[in-house]
C-alpha cells in the first residue's frame, strides 16, 4: 500500500480532488457516514491553512483502497489536537489490512493526541481499541 498526504502546506494533488475523496468516503462509508457536502467541508477544513489537518490516501496501484480526514483541533492540552473526522477502506478491499495501516499512517502524521468517535456497533472499534484507542468518555449531544 502506498499512501498519499494532502495538508495545508503539500496543497491538493489533481488526481485526488476533493470531490474524488469525497465520493469515496460517502460510498465506502455506508451506515457510518454523512453526505458528500458535510465530507467536503471537512476537506475544505483541513485544507485552510488558517484551520488545518491530514488527509491521508491509501492506494494500491493507484487506485484509492482508503482514505483517513483529521481536522486539527486547535485546542491542545484540553481536548485532543486532532479529531479523525472520517476513515474508509474500499468495501471490496476489507480484511487485507488497508484500514490498520491507513490508521498508523494517520497516526504518524498527526502532531498531538488524536480522539475519534465511533458508534458501538462499528466493527472498526476493535481496530481502534488495538491501536490504543481508550474510551474516557460518554460523548452525549443536544441537537438543536
Amino acid at each position: 500500500m502506498d499512501f498519499k498526504l494532502l495538508n495545508p502546506t503539500i496543497g491538493y494533488d489533481a488526481t485526488y480532488t476533493p470531490e474524488i475523496i469525497a465520493s469515496f468516503l460517502h460510498t465506502h462509508l455506508e451506515q457510518y457516514g454523512d453526505t458528500i457536502e458535510d465530507i467536503l467541508k471537512s476537506i475544505a477544513y483541513t485544507m485552510n491553512p488558517n484551520k488545518g489537518g491530514n488527509i491521508v490516501i491509501g492506494l494500491d496501484n493507484q487506485k484509492i483502497v482508503g482514505a483517513v480526514i483529521l481536522n486539527n483541533t486547535g485546542m491542545k492540552d484540553y481536548i485532543p489536537e486532532n479529531i479523525l473526522v472520517y476513515i474508509a477502506v474500499d468495501n471490496a478491499e476489507r480484511g487485507k489490512g488497508y484500514g490498520k495501516k491507513l490508521m498508523e499512517k494517520a497516526i504518524s502524521v498527526a502532531e498531538g493526541n488524536i480522539a475519534l468517535h465511533v458508534e458501538p456497533d462499528n466493527p472498526a472499534k476493535k481496530l481502534y481499541e488495538k491501536l490504543g484507542f481508550t474510551n474516557k468518555y460518554l460523548e452525549m449531544r443536544l441537537i438543536r
